[in-house]
């Protein structure tokens, strides 16, 4: 009976793993710890998933904090987050996923969860708010301004520098140029803006550089897989990557599951050194999240319009070969990306599982 027992066993502990709470909690945790990383800065926000409205959980005001950074929840009169998953949090859950296209529950379902424990960029999505709400962007469309639309007008050219002290060893100048070049080019193709490389980075117009932690901003990075980076309204020009990240250049060659794309975060960023806040349009450069390994390099008409609202646009620029190629954007990445990502969900899903069973067949 010892065998059939050990059948018998290993069948309900694969139901077991499907169940989507667990499903979930298995996934995250899998991801946290790759490459022997276990300071993946939002894992521990796993553990809230299908909490619900009334209830007190240990650490919810972490995640309270959170939404505040993003600009969805008021910082409390007594400067104090509850562990309450109170009236004020469910709204605030509200606006998270009507702005990040997300399904509309008011709950921290999977779909939620996911999203907010998605690597990111630092910007606020909607508006800053403190004890009085004061809004720091204007949302038109689905692209989004900040505060006053500023915008460059000092030039119709201008420089860009990388900083020779806060870099990173593991790439090559070499590479990080060719990237930084090529994230320039896509917003300069679609405006009527030049960008130039300088030698000088104390007195280029945008200054690149890889930090660490606490780097004099106000704006601190918090290690692997939480805030990617971040950069400033027009016409301040600092765009700041977090040095812990592995960042990547072709993914062929760097082979870390917890890899980023470096130029997916840099296009991103240079949208917001502009003028362009976070766009609600998943397909977009300006959606504020990127998975690990994930790229998202090609300007989508959501972004183009935007841009294009401050600054015009360029003369050579083609609309109708511009949204052609954006349909042939759509259709080449939309089912390989799909497999990718369903190949890697159900790998973090069902190894605990074979593994499992591995362990009670032949040991």
């Amino acid at each position: 009976m010892f065998p059939f027992f050990r059948y018998y066993l290993c069948f309900f502990y694969l139901l077991y793993s499907v169940f989507p709470a667990r499903t979930f909690a298995d996934f995250t945790a899998a991801t946290a710890s790759l490459d022997g990383d276990n300071n993946y800065a939002w894992r521990n926000f796993a553990r809230f998933l299908d909490a619900g409205k009334g209830r007190e959980v240990n650490g919810m005001s972490e995640l309270k904090k959170y939404l505040n950074r993003f600009g969805y929840l008021p910082i409390p009169p007594e400067n104090n987050f509850s562990d309450s998953f109170d009236d004020q949090f469910v709204s605030a859950l509200i606006l998270y996923q009507k702005r990040l296209g997300l399904s509309v529950t008011g709950k921290l379902d999977s779909e939620t969860i996911a999203s907010i424990m998605s690597p990111r960029c630092g910007m606020s999505d909607l508006i800053k708010i403190n004890h009085s709400v004061s809004t720091t962007i204007r949302s038109t469309r689905r692209y989004a301004f900040f505060n006053g639309q500023p915008r460059w007008i000092r030039s119709s050219t201008l420089t860009y520098a990388l900083s020779p002290d806060y870099t990173i060893e593991y790439l090559t100048s070499s590479e990080i140029r060719k990237v930084v070049r090529r994230s320039f080019s896509r917003w300069s193709a679609v405006i009527p803006l030049n960008f130039t490389e300088s030698s000088d980075y104390e007195s280029s117009d945008i200054r690149i550089g890889f930090f660490r932690g606490d780097h004099g901003d106000g704006e601190s990075f918090d290690g692997v897989l939480g805030i990617l980076a971040h950069a400033f309204s027009p016409e301040n020009g600092r765009l700041h990557l977090d040095a812990a990240e592995r960042w990547a250049v072709d993914f062929e060659k760097e082979k870390s599951k917890v890899a980023v794309d470096l130029e997916s975060v840099v296009t991103h960023e240079i949208g917001h050194v502009l003028g362009l806040a976070h766009s609600a349009v998943k397909e977009a450069v300006m959606y504020p999240s990127l998975s690990p390994r994930g790229k998202k390099v090609d300007l989508r008409i959501d972004d183009v319009e935007g841009v294009q609202a401050l600054y015009g646009s360029n003369p050579n620029f083609k609309l109708k070969s511009f949204l052609e190629s954006e349909k042939s954007i759509n259709n080449n990445s939309g089912s390989s990306s799909s497999s990718s990502n369903n190949a890697n969900f159900f790998f973090f899903l069902f190894f605990p599982s074979i593994f499992a069973c591995f362990l009670f067949f032949f040991l």
